[in-house]
């Protein structure tokens, strides 16, 4: 069973060729490589570039919040790739909590609004000495 067969839930384990199967279920995929985070400003920098936002956006969880939830501005099939994800949690825990919240919250949001949302964390190689 692929990730986009069933309704989004939590942040998922990506699938093998996600731009592939995003495309084959129309999901826009958009993708947020956590490499380089360090702060909460290069995390937002990252979203900024991720999800190819303007220099507007408020850079702030509130403002994350929004721009996710907006149907205005999201299509009705999202997927965020969350590219080095885990690493970045290992890095900073408190930091991902957060983002975490925010990103299940909005989750929440747009199903109850009859969107989808598909949160996927996806691993870069590296070694793991350098979490």
């Amino acid at each position: 069973m692929q990730v986009f067969d069933e309704a989004p839930e939590g942040i998922q384990k990506a699938p093998h060729e996600p731009r592939m199967l995003a495309a084959g279920y129309q999901v826009a995929l958009r993708e947020v490589v956590f490499s380089d985070v360090h702060d909460k400003e290069s995390l937002m920098l990252a979203l900024l570039r991720g999800l190819a936002l303007t220099d507007n956006f408020g850079r702030n969880w509130d403002a994350l919040y929004d721009v996710l939830t907006d149907p205005e501005a999201r299509p009705a099939k999202l997927g965020l790739l969350l590219r080095d994800f885990e690493h970045f949690c290992h890095r900073h825990p408190h930091l991902s909590g957060e983002l975490e919240r925010v990103l299940l919250d909005a989750q929440r949001d747009a199903a109850e609004h009859g969107r989808q949302l598909w949160l996927l964390s996806e691993e870069l190689e590296s070694d793991p000495a350098n979490w």
